[in-house]
C-alpha cells in the first residue's frame, strides 16, 4: 500500500467563542504533535483569523467549511474562498452531509465549490456519503459515485491531485452511531476504486478520511483499516484532549 500520511481534521460546526478559540489553539500550539501525522482545523470563518493567528508555526493548519462558488458579487453573507486566502486559511471543506440537507445543495453546486477552492489555491476537502434510506434500499454506493463523478465531470482528473475525500455515512454523524470498521473500510475502498476510474494516478495516494463520529473511543479501529487515512472528526474535536488523543492514535499507527 502506498505511504499516505494520515490526516486528523476537526470540524467544529457552528461552535465556539473568542475565548474558546484561544483556549484551544492555545493548546495544541504548546502541544507536541507526533511526528507522521497531519492536523487540520475547520472553526466558524468567524474564527478563522483567530485560529491561525493563535496556533502561529506549530504547523497546524487551518480551513474553512463552507464557500460560495463565485469568486465574488452580490452575495450577501456569503464567503469567497479568495477570503478564506486572506484569513489565512489553506483549506476548504465542501459537500459536508449538512449542508447537502439543510441549504440543499446538490452534486453540481459542490462541485463548483470544489473548483472555487481550486481556483484560489486552497486545498479542498471533498464530502461525500448515504444517508441511512439509501443505504437500506442498496443504493449507497450509487449515491457515493455520484458525488465523486459530479466533481470529476466538472473540474477533470488532474484537479484531484491536491484535494482530500471525507466518507461521512450521514445516518452516523451526530447520532452516536458509527460505521463499524469493516463497513467503513468498504465504502473507502469502493471510493478508491471509483477514484483509480477518474485519475488513477492519484487514486493511490489520495487521502480519505472516515467523518462519522469518530471519538477516542472507535478511532483506532476505524484508523487501522488500509484505505481509511484519517479523521473528519466533528463533536469530538471540542475537546482538545480527545482530539489530541486521536491525533496520537494516527501517529502510532504509522510508526507502528
Amino acid at each position: 500500500m502506498p505511504s499516505r500520511r494520515p490526516l486528523i481534521a476537526g470540524n467544529w460546526k457552528m461552535n465556539g467563542s473568542e475565548s474558546f478559540v484561544r483556549a484551544f489553539c492555545g493548546a495544541i500550539a504548546r502541544a507536541q504533535i507526533p511526528a507522521g501525522v497531519s492536523v487540520l482545523l475547520l472553526p466558524p470563518a468567524g474564527y478563522l483569523a483567530q485560529a491561525v493567528q493563535v496556533l502561529g508555526d506549530c504547523g497546524v493548519e487551518c480551513g474553512a467549511q463552507n464557500v460560495h462558488a463565485a469568486p465574488s458579487g452580490a452575495y450577501t453573507g456569503e464567503l469567497a474562498a479568495e477570503m478564506v486566502k486572506d484569513l489565512g486559511g489553506r483549506w476548504l471543506m465542501v459537500g459536508h452531509s449538512e449542508r447537502r440537507e439543510y441549504c440543499a445543495e446538490s452534486d453540481e453546486l459542490v462541485a463548483e465549490k470544489f473548483q472555487a477552492a481550486l481556483r484560489a489555491g486552497l486545498h479542498p476537502i471533498l464530502c461525500v456519503g448515504e444517508t441511512l434510506a439509501q443505504r437500506q434500499d442498496g443504493n449507497a454506493e450509487r449515491v457515493v459515485g455520484a458525488q465523486v463523478h459530479a466533481v470529476a465531470d466538472l473540474v477533470g482528473a488532474s484537479a484531484f491531485a491536491s484535494a482530500t475525500l471525507a466518507y461521512e455515512p450521514v445516518w452516523a454523524i451526530g447520532t452516536g452511531q458509527t460505521a463499524t470498521p469493516d463497513e467503513a473500510q468498504a465504502m473507502h475502498a469502493f471510493v478508491r476504486a471509483q477514484l483509480a476510474q477518474i485519475a488513477p494516478d492519484q487514486a493511490p495516494v489520495m487521502r480519505i478520511l472516515y467523518g462519522g463520529s469518530m471519538n477516542a473511543d472507535n478511532a483506532r479501529g476505524l484508523l487501522a483499516q488500509p484505505d481509511i487515512d484519517g479523521g473528519l472528526v466533528g463533536g469530538a474535536s471540542l475537546e482538545v484532549a480527545q482530539f489530541l488523543e486521536i491525533v496520537r492514535m494516527g501517529a502510532d499507527l504509522v510508526s507502528g
